[in-house]
């Protein structure tokens, strides 16, 4: 079992920064591809970006590409997206997730078996 706790949401203004944290337990984090997600008022789950188990790999949907960063710090067992030139509609619950060991990442939140409780990011304009 994997236990993820997200913390560093807010409330920003439009073009602000914030940077969110996905702190891990229970199994070896290093092997685990990672994923962010966000869900909007009365829209579906939406992938925002996802990271391989050794960090060597990212990829991000395109809302969100050249602004949002993912990483990883395994040896805290810790992933993080920063995100830069907020947006009024990036406003949403944000979820970190993992998927089972040594898988590459994946765009789709069925691939992934472990969840966060999700923290809440509002840009104002």
């Amino acid at each position: 079992q994997v236990q993820l706790v997200e913390s560093g949401g807010g409330l920003v203004q439009a073009g602000g920064s914030l940077t969110l944290s996905c702190a891990a337990s229970g199994r070896t984090f290093t092997s685990l591809p990672m994923g962010w997600f966000r869900q909007a008022p009365g829209k579906e789950r939406e992938f925002v970006a996802h990271i391989s188990w050794s960090g060597h790999t990212t990829y991000y949907a395109d809302s969100v590409r050249g602004r949002f960063t993912i990483s990883r710090d395994n040896a805290k067992n810790t992933g993080y997206l920063q995100m830069n030139s907020l947006k009024p509609e990036d406003t949403a619950v944000y979820f970190c997730a993992a998927r089972s060991p040594y898988y590459h990442g994946s765009d789709y939140s069925g691939d992934y078996s472990y969840w966060g409780q999700g923290t809440q990011v509002t840009v104002s304009s």
